[in-house]
Parts: C-alpha cells; structure tokens; sequence
C-alpha cells in the first residue's frame, strides 16, 4: 500500500476498534467518554474521506471497510444505548431490522440479477444522518449533559419514519428491478 493511502486507511481502521470501546463505555456508564468517542468516530470519518480524495489515495479496501466501520459503530451504538434503556427498544429493531432487509434484499438482487452496484438513495442518506444526529443527542445529553430533550424526542421520530421509509424504498426498488430482469429474460 502506498504511503498516501495508508493514514485513510488508519483513520478506518480506528473506527472499527472504536466499536468495542464505544460498547464498553456505555455499558459501564461512561457517558462522557461515550459522546467524545463518538465525536472523535465521525470526525475520523470525515477526515478519512477528504484525505482520500486529496491525496489520491482511494483504495477497494479503504471503500469496502469504510462502510462497514461506520454501520458496525451506529448499530454498535444503537444496540447498547437500546440495552441499557437509553432509546427505546423498538426503535433499536427498526434500525436493526432496516440495515438486515437490505444486506439480505442485496444479497438475494445479486443472486437473482447478478448485477448488483450499490448506490445509496437520498432517502438513505437522510436516514443515516437523522440516525448520526439522533445518536449524538442522545450521547450529549447522557454525558456532558448538552441538549434540549424535546429536539431529541423530534429526532426519534425522524429517523423512525426515515428509517421505514428507506427500508421500503430498497425493498420496492429492487423489486421493480428483479421484475424487469426477469420479463427481460423471459422475453
């Protein structure tokens, strides 16, 4: 690997042993420490991203691990602020439950079509960034005790509909495409 591509790939790879420390942070209650962590998470990603890009240093690696960090710490998140009461649980299998049908929607359109290219619908990104937002409200009001808690109910709801929402537009999405695959092949 080059030198310009490894400190993306480094910033990466710290995202994903974020995932155990932001676990066990909250689990044992360290609220503040949960909220710096992931701060420090998404100022890594972002950082990530732009070094890429400007130092030319883009790599199938770095574009296969980078999502996978940034799911495994939200669902990370999600799971124990869920286990230890902090969200509620129906929102936690929500999130769960939508990031579930499209790894197994992905998986079942590459089998049928083989000619699966992942591309995040608008409605996605506004759910992942409603969930990034909601999680860090929740994080902020739990540690350093920042916030407005009727902001943070709003948000709940937000990525709530958002999440049904893009969950559905995957699911519609690749059926229409797996029928039209099939009427081409049939025809």
């Amino acid at each position: 690997m080059p030198r310009r591509a490894a400190l993306p790939m480094v910033l990466t790879f710290a995202r994903v042993l974020a995932v155990p420390v932001m676990v066990y942070v909250l689990l044992v209650g360290m609220y503040a420490h949960a909220f710096w962590v992931f701060v420090a998470a998404g100022l890594s990603d972002a950082l990530d991203g732009i070094l890429a890009k400007r130092l030319n240093a883009a790599s199938r690696l770095g574009a296969f691990l980078d999502p996978i960090a940034d799911k495994g710490l939200m669902v990370a998140v999600y799971v124990t602020l869920g286990h230890t009461g902090a969200i509620p649980l129906w929102l936690v299998i929500l999130v769960v439950f939508r990031d579930v049908l499209i790894v197994l929607g992905a998986a079942v359109y590459h089998a049928l079509t083989h000619s699966l290219t992942m591309e995040p619908l608008p409605i996605s990104k506004l759910n992942t960034g409603a969930q990034i937002v909601f999680a860090g409200l929740v994080l902020a009001q739990l540690g350093p005790g920042i916030g407005v808690p009727v902001v943070t109910e709003t948000m709940l709801y937000v990525v709530a509909a958002t999440t049904v929402a893009s969950g559905a537009a995957y699911v519609w999405g690749w059926s229409r495409r797996v029928l039209a695959h099939e009427h081409e092949e049939a025809g």
